[in-house]
């Protein structure tokens, strides 16, 4: 009986493998994801991971990368360097994974990159746009989000538009922040706008008042903001307390004006908003079939739409990391890296292709995104009069 019963379950055995979708009975491929889903910054950290679940769904829904499934494996850096080092650390060490995808805010990804280094593991920077992330030299790194001298070019064309003639700072004190405020300082000199000393506001800080004081009295026409959107918005609301006066350009990407409409109100009116994407307006995108079908995925599952001009960026750095593991043909940290300078893949935002010499300067594994400017009308996002066709 043993010898006639040996052939029937081998046979059963060989028929469930076929039944099987390809690569989902195998080890799923992990992909590491830091963000800070927990302290000042936690709205922008948890938007970004709602966008990288989309891509891991969509990818796995079409059979995954070469036949297996994704695992995003999530930390969070509670908005702070030393966590993100730690979580690059954990999950390396512990949980194995062959390249990872963070860590939003400049701080912390570069308190995070020597951990790539010391281990040999690639990242894909989604968010973070301090120069020195790209320009320290580390082999390990890959930035799909636009360094602030980039974006500063972006906004260069529309300088004369926009009026400005002199220009204040207000910032987050921060690697992004006082990155933020050279790279539009030196652009706006250039241009012959005459450029005050900056401002700076901690992370955490609620009250800037003070900060907002100074620069009523600087007699400038325009004030560029960079900071999270929860402080944007406290920023707006005091400054209309003091009856400031002037235009207010936020850089960073970051300050999902549908959030500012909803939580600053009539504080937010007028100002100006430089972006990354645009879910307003998905066809503007490079690619607005792709654009669109991500507004109507992120819609579809309940999510802000406000988080948004976030979430996409979780969306195009998980896919960035899926197509190089498919490039590379197994999931192993060199070999992606390696896979990584071959990829080109049409995102949310636009075309992502890394350059070993972008035109902010030398760097180290540079994307060049798509940038606009939008502007808040009469209690809706639109495009600045001078953008809008006529």
């Amino acid at each position: 009986m043993l010898k006639r019963f040996v052939p029937v379950v081998l046979v059963v055995l060989l028929a469930g493998a076929l039944l099987t979708p390809p690569g989902f009975a195998q080890a799923p491929i992990k992909i590491g994801v830091i963000q800070p889903l927990s302290g000042p910054v936690a709205a922008s950290g948890n938007y970004v991971r709602m966008g990288a679940e989309i891509a891991r769904d969509w990818i796995n829904a079409r059979g995954g990368i070469n036949g297996r499934k994704v695992e995003l494996v999530i930390e969070d850096n509670k908005s702070d360097p030393k966590e993100a080092a730690s979580a690059a650390e954990k999950l390396i060490v512990r949980d194995r994974v062959p390249a990872i995808m963070g860590a939003w805010g400049s701080s912390m990804t570069l308190a995070a990159m020597p951990k790539l280094e010391e281990y040999g593991v690639p990242m894909v920077v989604e968010t973070s746009s301090a120069a020195s992330i790209t320009k320290r030299g580390n082999p390990w790194i890959f930035r799909i989000s636009p360094p602030s001298e980039m974006e500063a070019l972006g906004l260069a064309r529309y300088v004369e538009k926009l009026g400005v003639k002199k220009a204040d700072f207000l910032a987050v004190n921060t690697d992004w922040g006082r990155g933020a405020v050279a790279a539009f300082g030196d652009m706006l000199k250039k241009k012959g706008v005459t450029v005050d000393a900056p401002e700076f506001m901690d992370q955490a800080a609620t009250d800037m008042n003070a900060q907002i004081t100074k620069i009523k009295g600087s007699g400038a026409d325009t004030l560029f903001l960079t900071t999270s959107v929860e402080q944007i918005t406290l920023v707006l609301k005091q400054a209309q307390e003091q009856r400031f006066q002037r235009k207010i350009i936020t850089t960073g990407g970051s300050s999902a004006p549908d959030q500012l409409i909803k939580q600053a109100g009539a504080a937010a009116e007028g100002t100006y908003h430089l972006l990354f994407f645009m879910p307003w307006f998905p066809e503007a995108a490079p690619d607005g079939k792709l654009a669109k079908a991500f507004v109507d995925e992120w819609k579809k599952r309940g999510h802000p739409f406000a988080g948004l001009t976030e979430g996409f960026r979780g969306h195009d750095g998980i896919a960035t990391i899926a197509e190089a593991v498919r490039v590379a043909g197994k999931d192993e940290p060199k070999a992606i890296r390696e896979a990584l300078w071959k990829v080109k893949l049409m995102g949310v935002n636009g075309p992502i292709k890394f350059e070993k010499d972008g035109p902010a300067g030398k760097e180290s594994g540079q994307s060049q995104p798509s940038i606009f400017v939008v502007q808040i009308k009469n209690g809706k996002v639109a495009l600045p009069d001078f953008l809008a066709k006529k």
